[in-house]
């Protein structure tokens, strides 16, 4: 009979599979950015977000914090060197004032993590004190990054069309958000359970969104086609509350459904 720990670890690897393609996922558009030396229209808040999730939860799986959370830090930490290199992009192919921007919010970022982090071992002198600080930033930040998608779960409803919400990631972010839930019902963590329960609702809405709208996305697209009206990578939606043009990039989503790790 297999033992809980073995299972633990087996779903824990499976979860970090699933978060590094969504890790990955936001890869083409970088490459986007590299080929155009520009970052145009693209916004680094998600990948700065990712990033001090991904700092957090590598505090918090620190053996001096919350013992026996090798797999959290693999993934996060991995997740850390990504998004940081996506961040640095930014800086790179951005303009001064946007570049100046992502510049201090990075540097605001590792302070705060260097903050807690410090603060957490100096101050706290138990594990379960200090698994109980960093858990419940870890639990704030992480609800608001799952959150995330429902912006473009909204873009969906009000444009009857999944374009920009790809079913890989979607699939990937359920798949992950399931894995990490099973991961902390094991030996149960309250921290790791709550932001990917969560995740897991997002996720399955997503799909379900998927479905429903799927047949109607293609007819719509065949329509375009034929009309021979702008493209995908040019559509033009109209923001209903400032109306404002948005331009979405051909790569639609530019990370922020992506932003799932434990």
């Amino acid at each position: 009979m297999v033992s809980a720990e073995a299972a633990r670890t087996v779903v824990g690897i499976l979860g970090n599979i699933t978060a590094l393609i969504l890790f990955l996922s936001p890869v083409p558009t970088f490459v986007q950015i590299w080929k155009k030396r520009s970052v145009e229209q693209f916004s680094a808040a998600p990948y700065l977000a990712t990033l001090l999730n991904c700092m957090l939860w590598i505090v918090y799986g620190l053996p001096l914090v919350h013992p026996h959370s090798m797999l959290v830090i693999t993934i996060n930490g991995t997740g850390f060197v990504i998004e940081l290199t996506y961040v640095i992009l930014f800086l790179l192919y951005s303009d001064g004032k946007k570049r100046l921007r992502v510049l201090v919010m990075l540097m605001v970022e590792f302070g705060f993590v260097a903050f807690i982090a410090v603060h957490v071992l100096t101050l706290a002198h138990s594990f379960a004190r200090r698994s109980l600080i960093v858990g419940s930033v870890c639990v704030f930040f992480g609800t608001l990054m799952y959150a995330a998608p429902l912006a473009v779960m909204k873009l969906v409803i009000t444009t009857r069309s999944v374009e920009y919400m790809p079913f890989s990631l979607s699939l990937a972010a359920f798949a992950n958000g399931i894995c990490w839930t099973i991961y902390a019902l094991i030996r149960f963590d309250l921290f790791i359970t709550i932001p990917n329960s969560l995740g897991t609702v997002f996720g399955l809405g997503q799909l379900i969104l998927y479905a429903t709208f799927y047949k109607n996305t293609q007819r719509l697209m065949k329509e375009r086609k034929g009309k021979g009206d702008i493209g995908l990578g040019d559509v033009i939606i109209q923001d209903s509350k400032s109306n404002k043009m948005v331009n979405r990039p051909q790569n639609g989503h530019d990370g922020i459904s992506e932003i799932n790790e434990p």
